[in-house]
């Protein structure tokens, strides 16, 4: 099937969307690369040659540290789905709010400013959904829209910035508020040896990150031009969790880097087109560091440099695969450390299940 093939027409938007600011937090505790190495062999029975192989993966990961809810100690302490669900809530308010308040204060504006949330996680579930909570502790307006977003994994965060984009065109002048917050060391599986479950022990971290989307251009900040979503065909398997009694089992196929570069060059070709664009015409890539051998591929296939995509290293090696977050910590460091030319482009890009790949199209003013 070709890629794009279908598509819906683009109209001319009534409205306009800009990134007005952007935030992320983490919580207190820090797992370094070392501490992973010390403790993967007291958790899980492997030894040999398994072991070895896994303490490569480890130093090779490109990661430094990852940040947690909780100490190493109880993180790995059998809890049950009851105190693992307790925990999730108490956390995801509590950085959710955090990131929440810090996004609005750098946009200058105000809760009641707000007229949608979209709120984002894969890795717990609470109903009422995290965006209830912040409107009833921040002073939301009790008629502000809600649009919480809880099974499109790692996608999720460069899906809520398409869905406030949509919104934006729709309600001219408005502003949209996008949380996401994921906390995957409550997924911890110390009974399960598979592969999988071993690789994501090592790769993911807890945090949060916040972006404020206004339909009124800010000072500094990128607009955003389009986004487009792609499912790719007869690839449900390839990443997602199962729930049991012990809690979330994370399904993780190790073709996912493979899958993905077979097609990545044809997506983001065919997107970019949609706007008489190419590869070179883009001066920041927003990828989402899903791991070092995804990213490596990536630059490979778009015939990358280190220049373009160096904040979506430094987040990797810094907090590790924060699943739907980690887009936008992404995001962050291109708006509060890089310098994007004006009217440069970027380019937002996220995988995850179904298997689905989520793209949005930049620019800076």
């Amino acid at each position: 099937m070709t890629v794009g093939a279908g598509n819906l027409s683009r109209p001319e938007p009534r409205g306009e969307a800009f990134v007005a600011a952007t935030a992320t937090a983490v919580p207190d505790h820090v797992v370094t690369r070392e501490e992973v190495k010390t403790y993967f062999g007291r958790v899980f029975p492997v030894t040999g040659a398994r072991l070895d192989a896994m303490m490569e993966i480890v130093d090779n990961s490109e990661i430094r540290r990852r940040f947690c809810i909780l100490p190493v100690e109880e993180l790995i302490r059998p809890r049950s789905l009851e105190t693992l669900s307790t925990e999730y809530q108490a956390h995801a308010i509590r950085l959710g709010r955090r990131v929440a308040e810090d996004a609005l204060a750098r946009a200058s504006l105000e809760p009641r400013d707000v007229d949608l949330i979209v709120t984002v996680s894969c890795t717990g579930f609470m109903i009422p959904s995290l965006d209830a909570h912040l409107v009833n502790a921040m002073g939301f307006r009790s008629n502000v829209r809600r649009l919480p977003i809880t099974e499109l994994g790692c996608a999720a965060g460069a899906s809520a910035v398409a869905k406030a984009w949509e919104f934006l065109r729709a309600f001219p002048g408005g502003h949209v508020l996008v949380v996401a917050v994921e906390l995957p060391s409550l997924t911890f599986q110390r009974g399960n040896l598979t592969q999988a479950n071993l690789i994501s022990t090592i790769l993911f971290g807890d945090g949060a990150a916040a972006a404020v989307l206004s339909g009124r251009a800010p000072a500094t900040g990128p607009r955003i031009l389009d986004a487009e979503s792609y499912l790719f065909p007869d690839s449900i398997g390839a990443m997602g969790f199962d729930l049991k009694d012990t809690g979330f089992h994370i399904v993780l196929s190790r073709d996912v880097p493979e899958l993905i570069r077979g097609r990545i060059r044809e997506l983001v070709d065919c997107f970019l087109s949609h706007s008489g664009l190419g590869i070179a015409d883009v001066d920041a890539f927003v990828l989402h560091p899903g791991g070092r051998k995804l990213l490596s591929g990536i630059e490979v296939e778009l015939g990358l440099t280190n220049g373009g995509t160096g904040p979506s290293w430094d987040v990797l090696r810094e907090y590790g695969n924060l699943s739907s977050a980690s887009v936008l910590f992404v995001l962050h460091e291109w708006m509060t450390k890089r310098r994007v030319p004006a009217g440069g482009y970027g380019l937002m890009a996220a995988f995850g299940p179904g298997f689905t790949a989520e793209q949005v199209l930049l620019r800076w003013s």
